[in-house]
């Protein structure tokens, strides 16, 4: 019985650190998030702009149904969505398991992608000051703030969260010694 309670975790951490050592990385371009959205925990929550996309039949999409979207890249670097599927991508390993958040079916035809990747854990003590950095970054477009989300064979695992290509922890680093100064 204590064998089958240490399998799940072990074998959940050996996932993750297989997509990190084996996955390509996709730079997720954040978007601001609700103020109000409260901090819960040992997390800084993540919203990206790439959450959405038209579809040919909106009607042919339900709220909560899984899927597969297909990755690719902007001119910026950042990732985009390619398109989506219901069924899973044989030619590709860019792509992440995702479901739909829910659907506009009108002249629209878009659909809302909820991916599973919207936390980023930290150490307790730094994650307020990330999740206030993260915060500040969104609302100044004067700012790029992204995640780094590895991702191999729909799999994907959140690496770091960057602004202005510097890692969070590092700003808040930053942002600790100029207060103590």
């Amino acid at each position: 019985m204590v064998l089958v309670q240490l399998y799940i975790p072990v074998k959940m951490i050996i996932n993750n650190e297989a997509v990190l050592a084996g996955g390509k990385e996709f730079r997720f371009k954040t978007a601001p998030i609700d103020p109000n959205d409260p901090f819960r925990g040992k997390y800084i929550t993540l919203s990206f702009e790439a959450n959405s996309t038209n579809v040919p039949d909106a009607g042919g999409w339900n709220q909560g149904e899984e899927i597969y979207v297909l990755l690719g890249e902007d001119e910026k670097g950042f990732a985009k969505i390619n398109s989506l599927s219901k069924e899973k991508p044989i030619d590709t390993e860019d792509y992440v398991i995702a479901s739909i958040g829910y659907v506009v079916d009108d002249t629209l035809d878009w659909v809302s992608i909820e991916y599973p990747f919207t936390r980023f854990y930290m150490e307790e003590s730094k994650a307020g000051s990330a999740q206030e950095a993260y915060r500040e970054s969104a609302r100044d477009t004067s700012q790029v703030a992204y995640a780094l989300v590895s991702i191999k064979n729909g799999e994907a695992v959140v690496k770091d969260v960057l602004i202005n290509d510097i890692p969070i922890i590092e700003v808040i680093k930053s942002q600790a010694e100029h207060q103590e100064e």
